[in-house]
């Protein structure tokens, strides 16, 4: 798997799932970490060996408290001064999925971007990503997988569209154009779990540089024939919308709402939670006004808000 981005979220997120599976029936390899510049984390990547995650948090009604070590990345690649490595990665039989969290900023092309045939790295994510599927095609590699994991609508499509734009200003041929819009499997997705920096002074923090802490609940839903590897967590799905409109109504919305509620009487969601009052006013606008406006269009609304709560 090539890897745009190291961030806390892919690290607790795919990462860890990767993690997982290498330690089931059907492992699915390593990590390669994509930094855009020398950076602490790249570093640190190539220094550990392994990394923590903390899991933390209520699920089912029984608190959890874990913490798991990931394995799963081999190594970070500065593409400022690697992108001939980056490209050999690119080329590899071995690669069978791409993966990114850039953020939205990241879902740009750069009006300053060098032409293909120069000397340098790309400059923005969309012309790195089609520069590297074009020396895979060059090599004559299989086509791979996009799962991009920005938290937009229809991701791989906005993607794929972008990267398209900036092969045509490159001047792309037909045959590697039709390569990058066809050959290759662009899947949305939508990835649900709330990660965060650890909690200050944890044991952990002085050698590890790279600790992070996620909360129990946690779903990839892909848009896809089949998920890309049997984790419990990574769903297939026909549509990708009804799981937006579930997780953005439900999660984003209730969590919205509540700040207008209660800013001004508590400092944070468990301080709300933990109030008589405002709980029964986020129950209430959950079960009361938002479950049944989008329960015929969305998978189990109700059993998505209960876990919610929780969360």
């Amino acid at each position: 798997m090539l890897q745009f981005g190291g961030g806390k979220f892919l690290r607790a997120f795919v990462d860890l799932f990767v993690e997982e599976m290498n330690h089931s029936d059907h492992p699915v390899g390593r990590v390669v970490v994509l930094q855009s510049s020398d950076s602490s984390r790249a570093e640190a990547f190539n220094r550990q060996t392994h990394y923590h995650v903390l899991i933390h948090g209520s699920q089912a009604g029984r608190v959890v408290d874990e913490t798991r070590q990931v394995h799963s990345v081999s190594r970070a690649v500065v593409a400022g001064h690697e992108w001939g490595t980056t490209l050999e990665i690119g080329r590899s039989e071995d690669l069978r999925w791409i993966v990114s969290n850039t953020t939205e900023a990241g879902l740009a092309l750069d009006t300053a971007e060098v032409g293909a045939d120069e000397v340098g790295t790309p400059r923005s994510f969309p012309a790195k990503l089609a520069s590297v599927l074009s020396a895979r095609y060059d090599a004559g590699a299989f086509p791979i997988q996009v799962l991009p994991c920005e938290l937009v609508d229809r991701n791989a499509d906005l993607l794929r569209s972008l990267v398209l734009k900036q092969a045509h200003t490159w001047g792309f041929a037909r045959d590697v154009l039709d390569w990058i819009g066809d050959g290759v499997v662009w899947s949305n997705t939508l990835v649900d779990r709330i990660v965060s920096a650890p909690p200050p002074r944890h044991p952990l923090e002085t050698m590890d540089a790279l600790l992070c802490a996620a909360e129990p609940f946690v779903i990839w839903a892909i848009e896809s024939e089949e998920p890309p590897f049997a984790h419990p967590a990574v769903h297939a799905v026909s549509q990708i919308d009804a799981y937006v409109l579930r997780k953005v109504r439900i999660l984003n919305g209730a969590h919205t709402a509540l700040v207008q509620r209660a800013l001004g009487q508590v400092e944070t969601v468990l301080e709300a939670m933990e109030d008589a009052s405002l709980r029964e006013w986020v129950e209430a606008l959950m079960f009361e006004e938002i479950v049944p406006v989008v329960e015929d269009r969305v998978e189990d609304a109700a059993g998505f808000a209960r876990p919610t709560l929780e969360r």
